[in-house]
């Protein structure tokens, strides 16, 4: 036995059920800790299995070693917090999923792996939303059960949000407008929000009974109102919630865009506003911050 909840050790390697798509700083990481508090979801012990993109997005390998060596690091030093030893199972677990070869289809289902039965396993991996054409097809074939979730955040917030994760991680602060401007040069803002290329993929190959689309604004107006809809659409019974309107991230302090990048960024973006409009039309667009 084991202390772990929600934990079958001797589990059969299995699919995800449910897959949270994206997009990147549209409350993926509120999603995941919600769903993992479901008695019928089975989350693994670290946020993103990053299968899908490993495999379809060759530039994201360059930095999913240290992603999985920080999960892994993560859940020693949660135990270690506490002054405990962490769980043999767990401890295995890790051992299995992050030495030897990884992202193979049997490592994906080795993954999931400790669902108990009755449970359905899910990953929340934001970087799925931005797959290749390849990618998509791929998964629509590798997971044609599966119930897919992606969260649409206004565009300027969001390239703000990821500017600012991206400045913080490097330790950098910008010293002036000009210096802002130059920030909202990385392409690498605009490409995890380009809704008007990435929502048209899936909705493509995945059917619209599988696919939720919601508007990000939603989760903070009224939070277990989404969960009663993410709840219906995957075919849970309604669940008592921890903390459902707590914010996981709280902005960066210090880090303040001034109002020429933030009019920079609105006018580059314009492009997908329009296509945000055209598709889900103006209810749902106010709805996104």
């Amino acid at each position: 036995m084991t202390d772990l909840p929600k934990w079958d050790p001797d589990g059969r390697p299995k699919k995800p059920g449910i897959v949270g798509i994206g997009a990147q700083k549209a409350g993926t990481t509120w999603l995941s800790q919600m769903l993992s508090q479901h008695p019928q979801v089975w989350t693994p012990p670290f946020k993103e299995a990053q299968f899908f993109n490993h495999r379809f997005v060759p530039e994201h390998r360059d930095w999913l070693p240290w992603h999985f060596r920080r999960a892994r690091q993560n859940q020693h030093k949660r135990y270690e917090s506490r002054g405990q030893t962490i769980p043999a199972p767990l401890a295995a677990y890790l051992d299995r999923i992050t030495r030897g070869e990884m992202f193979t289809n049997h490592w994906y289902k080795q993954v999931f792996a400790p669902a108990p039965a009755g449970t359905i396993p899910c990953d929340i991996t934001p970087e799925y939303s931005t797959l290749p054409d390849e990618g998509v097809d791929f998964v629509a074939r590798f997971l044609p059960q599966a119930r897919f979730i992606y969260v649409i955040r206004h565009p300027v917030d969001r390239a703000i949000s990821q500017l600012k994760m991206n400045l913080t991680r490097k330790n950098r602060r910008p010293p002036s407008v000009e210096a802002w401007l130059a920030e909202i040069d990385d392409p690498v803002l605009y490409d995890r929000g380009d809704y008007a290329t990435y929502v048209p993929r899936w909705q493509a190959r995945i059917d619209p009974d599988r696919l939720m689309i919601l508007p990000f604004g939603r989760i903070a107006a009224d939070p277990v109102a989404v969960l009663r809809e993410v709840e219906a659409f995957c075919g849970l019974r309604p669940h008592s919630y921890r903390n459902p309107d707590a914010k996981v991230f709280a902005a960066a302090s210090g880090l303040s865009v001034p109002e020429p990048a933030r009019a920079a960024l609105r006018a580059r973006l314009e492009p997908q506003f329009a296509f945000l409009d055209a598709t889900f039309g103006p209810s749902f667009t106010s709805q996104m911050r």
